[in-house]
């Protein structure tokens, strides 16, 4: 059986969610760090003020948590229908769907490139993650 949380205790647990120096943003960062690149972090000069921003390459890079930004949304969406509060997560979920699309179009049209990346494939395939950004650094010098 689930473990069912007191109000309390779910109240304690969605308390200590960060916004911004979160686990998987770290991990990158340092990644990144290491391999010689440098970078603005939460740079609120652009929209979403995005994760971690490449300013020398115009490369803006978000670091999505699968649950609050809706990862495999309609199997989700089918287990927060279950839920308790369903309608309050699938509203707020969906509504950070829609701003991450927002934001994604808003950047694309300043000339930005934008990469998501999901907290788990960060976690278990940093050097994955590092070379996806390598390879966009790659492509966008080879186009200029």
């Amino acid at each position: 059986m689930a473990d069912v949380l007191t109000k309390e205790q779910r109240h304690k647990n969605m308390k200590h969610i960060r916004g911004k120096d979160t686990k998987i943003e770290v991990i990158l960062r340092r990644a990144l760090w290491e391999k010689g690149y440098r970078y603005r972090k939460n740079y609120k000069k652009l929209a979403g003020s995005p994760d971690i921003v490449l300013t020398k390459y115009k490369i803006v890079i978000f670091c999505d948590g699968e649950f609050f930004h809706g990862k495999d949304w309609e199997v989700l969406k089918q287990k927060l229908e279950k839920s308790n509060n369903s309608a309050f997560w699938i509203r707020k979920i969906s509504r950070n769907r829609e701003r991450d699309d927002q934001i994604n179009k808003k950047l694309l049209s300043e000339g930005w490139t934008v990469i998501r990346f999901w907290g788990n494939d960060i976690k278990k395939h940093t050097d994955e993650c590092v070379k996806v950004i390598e390879e966009t650094i790659f492509d966008l010098q080879i186009k200029s």
